[in-house]
């Protein structure tokens, strides 16, 4: 009782970060590690039932944000076909090669993105990106689709953060509101762990005595999340997602290279 306890409140938690900013999955991660021990394919299986914990969740963080998802085309169709190729390759690497190397990146992939975004309001003034009189170039589009593929990788692979790097593209690509970023971030990210989440039910690494209720508060968090983010200050929200983005990148930082 006591770990299924551990395990929905941290689903209910990363419901709500993922509806915002991303990053939820170093806190279900950590407590599937906690239940399931180390050792054999312990990692392997946690990584599995942390992401079809909390696919159900980026369902409702979509329907919560539904309102802002109108006239979203322009912006999601050009993103789709990387995502998917990315996180199928992503979790294809998880289940056949080691991760070392890869793992090594992911905290200076994450600090480079929370820069970034960061610092999107002066580049949108230095490049005039964003503003209603200019668009993005098409070198910048491509680049923004190729990003978007490697975030995908990464998010078939692992996948904490990735809300932070998708923010990040979409960003620079024009969008302005945050809500309106968020949507389409949740959206991306639902057909990125749509995928993980089919090739690791394939591969039978799924604990679903555990993955059952944590998909239930995964729910609960991901809809309360989008529903009260509408309500805050748009500011407010992007100071926190260059706060989450600190902190993941720091957590990494210091699993990787800390303890080494």
């Amino acid at each position: 009782m006591t770990d299924q306890l551990i395990l929905c409140a941290s689903a209910f938690v990363a419901g709500i970060i993922n509806s915002v900013a991303g990053g939820g999955t170093l806190l279900t991660f950590p407590a599937l590690i906690l239940v399931l021990g180390s050792g054999g394919d312990a990692a392997i299986i946690a990584n599995a039932t942390s992401t079809i914990a909390l696919f159900p969740g980026s369902l409702a963080a979509v329907w919560g944000y539904r309102q802002e998802l109108r006239g979203t085309q322009n912006e999601i169709i050009p993103l789709l076909i990387p995502s998917f190729i990315g996180g199928a390759l992503g979790t294809w690497l998880v289940v056949s090669y080691p991760s070392t190397t890869f793992e090594r990146l992911v905290p200076w992939l994450i600090l480079l993105a929370t820069m970034l975004f960061m610092l999107q309001p002066l580049i949108t003034k230095w490049t005039g990106i964003g503003l209603p009189h200019k668009v993005p170039s098409l070198s910048t589009r491509v680049g923004i689709v190729l990003f978007q593929f490697l975030v995908a990788l990464y998010g078939g692979y692992f996948g904490a953060g990735i809300g932070i790097l998708m923010l990040s593209s979409l960003a620079l690509m024009g969008s302005e509101d945050i809500h309106r970023m968020n949507v389409i971030k949740s959206l991306l990210a639902s057909l990125i762990n749509g995928t993980s989440v089919a090739l690791f039910v394939w591969q039978q690494k799924v604990d679903w005595q555990l993955a059952f209720p944590m998909i239930l508060a995964g729910i609960a968090g991901g809809f309360a999340g989008a529903s009260y983010a509408r309500r805050l200050n748009k500011t407010y929200i992007r100071y926190g997602v260059i706060v989450i983005g600190f902190l993941i990148s720091t957590v990494y930082f210091y699993r990787i290279f800390g303890q080494s």
